[in-house]
């Protein structure tokens, strides 16, 4: 231990755009550089936990993405000054998503705070993230994100350690204590993977998976391709997949290495911003299965041979429909099933036959927590690309994707063959999303402003709109609120939905997940019992265009095309 560190109180004033979004606190590098930027909101976040921070732990890890080690450092004085009483980091920062909420509730600390904006890309002109996890793991809950937000509108000061020297602490694996004014004050620095790997090898089989990925004398290879997109999972795909289950360096994973630009790509694991992964499965037939993840590894494609592609929601639904291929849940049973509202309902009918609890709720995975730790929640997921299981309180692209090939090696069938299968017996819900990014925020609260109008008037249920040879009718429309049936909170203004006689919708979203502008989501959906095998975006273009016409998009906004189609 060293000698003794005295903290100082830096006086400072608020700044007027630190309201977190649906997950956390997104803006360029460039904001979070200004001067007091970074600090007052570590410190906002440090008083919103009140009395029980001081003696706490908390996790701190990131995606490694560019500013990621300047505000590690800023956190470490500024929790040295707060009393806290040692931080769980990663080695170089780099943490998962998924790993920080497995360390939460491994180590059963107070929480973490995670260094991220996701999918959002990377790099010095582009996007810096934070967001606190608390202690159950999952993301803060709206009551706590908004008591910090609350509190970045009237801060006065923060509490640093400026003497603490923290150049390097993060490049070694270890265990360094400070004297903080007569305090104790720990940093441990700990391999990013060791224990995420380790409680993926008690969830799965994996001499079942290096059986499946290497083959064996009865049974071919199966040819895997994993695209990491430079981001965080890099380093957990090598150490599964390549250490443990075999697959090779060369030919089943690509760009494993994380960098703080993410290589100069976007990446968010979609038919858009993953297209070199989507070419590659087209052009080489071999490949059976593909997948790819975002910056910090919750999210997660698949794709089966020659780039099939698996939406979100009929993702989720065949491995509710699947369990019993995972040991973890033969061992623990299942529980109920959750999607987010925009998700498509194909899971719901899965719901329906096994006779489990099904829940819709907002955008945001932090809505699933209470649900999960009552124990009424086992698997859920958002067709924005993420699934999960109560075996953290995250979103987990890796855990989907080793769940992807449990039920693979069970069933020993490809994935276009288990789809097919899965429309067969259940119908198939079809599901698009359309991205507007970067809108002008006026213009995209006008067009928000205008669909509030319209579901208002009381003539616009009953109204029917046609297209391509197809009338739908509107049942119902509303601007969807949830009550959580564990702790009763209400989330208010989650979304206009617009439902149709046939069951089905169209959904209207401003995302929180950007960090300028506005991101304008619509959701379109229809179902299907019989026609399951019709290219989805020909199946939906007559809805496609009632809701264009119904929002007045180009009216609103100029633009022509969305951004992403997924």
């Amino acid at each position: 231990m060293s000698g003794t560190l005295e903290s100082v109180i830096v006086p400072t004033t608020p700044f007027d755009d630190q309201k977190p979004g649906t997950s956390g606190l997104r803006k360029k590098v460039k904001v979070f550089m200004q001067k007091n930027y970074t600090e007052n909101f570590v410190q906002c976040i440090l008083d919103a936990l009140g009395e029980k921070l001081k003696g706490s732990t908390l996790v701190v890890g990131g995606d490694g993405r560019y500013f990621s080690k300047p505000a590690i450092n800023t956190i470490i004085r500024i929790a040295s000054a707060n009393e806290v009483s040692k931080l769980i980091i990663g080695q170089l920062g780099i943490l998962s998503t998924p790993a920080v909420s497995a360390l939460i509730r491994q180590e059963k600390v107070l929480g973490g705070i995670v260094l991220t904006a996701s999918h959002n890309p990377g790099g010095i002109r582009n996007d810096f993230g934070i967001k606190y996890n608390i202690e159950n793991g999952g993301p803060a809950p709206d009551q706590i994100t908004n008591t910090i937000y609350e509190l970045t509108k009237k801060i006065t000061q923060y509490k640093t350690t400026p003497s603490l020297e923290t150049d390097r602490i993060i490049d070694v694996l270890g265990t360094r204590t400070f004297n903080v004014e007569g305090r104790t004050f720990t940093v441990e620095i700990i391999d990013s993977s060791k224990e995420y790997v380790a409680l993926m090898k008690n969830i799965f089989d994996f001499h079942k998976l290096r059986a499946l990925i290497r083959g064996t004398d009865k049974r071919p290879a199966f040819h895997i391709l994993l695209d990491s997109m430079n981001g965080v999972t890099g380093v957990y795909v090598r150490n599964i997949f390549v250490e443990e289950l075999g697959a090779s360096p060369d030919n089943n994973v690509r760009r494993v290495v994380p960098l703080d630009n993410f290589g100069e790509i976007h990446p968010d694991p979609n038919l858009t911003y993953a297209k070199d992964l989507v070419n590659a499965l087209k052009a080489d037939s071999s490949y059976d299965f593909g997948a790819a993840f975002d910056g910090d590894g919750d999210r997660n494609m698949i794709l089966g041979k020659n780039a099939f592609f698996v939406t979100p929601s009929d993702s989720l639904a065949v491995l509710a429909n699947n369990l019993e291929c995972i040991p973890y849940f033969k061992k623990n049973g299942i529980n109920g099933f959750a999607r987010s509202m925009p998700t498509a309902a194909a899971v719901d009918r899965v719901a329906a036959k096994l006779g489990k609890e099904i829940f819709e709720v907002p955008t945001g995975w932090k809505y699933f927590g209470n649900l999960m730790d009552a124990g009424r929640l086992s698997l859920c997921g958002e067709e924005s690309f993420g699934t999960g299981s109560n075996h953290i309180r995250e979103k987990d692209g890796l855990w989907a994707v080793l769940a992807w090939l449990s039920i693979i090696e069970h069933k020993n069938m490809g994935v276009e063959d288990i789809l097919k299968e899965h429309w067969k017996l259940y119908g198939r819900n079809y599901f698009t999303r359309y991205d507007y990014e970067e809108c002008e925020t006026e213009s995209a609260n006008q067009l928000m402003q205008h669909l509030e109008a319209l579901i208002a008037d009381g003539s616009f249920v009953g109204k029917s709109f046609c297209s391509g040879g197809k009338s739908y009718t509107v049942a119902k429309a509303d601007n969807f609120s949830y009550v959580d049936p564990i702790d009763n909170s209400v989330a208010n203004n989650q979304g206009i939905r617009i439902l149709f006689d046939d069951g089905s919708r169209l959904i209207y979203r401003l995302s929180g997940t950007g960090s300028s502008g506005a991101t304008i989501r619509i959701y379109i959906e229809c179902y299907e019992k019989e026609d399951v095998l019709t290219d989805a975006q020909i199946m939906l273009k007559p809805l496609v265009n009632i809701g264009l016409e119904i929002s007045q998009l180009k009216k609103f906004t100029g633009r022509e095309e969305p951004t992403v189609i997924t």
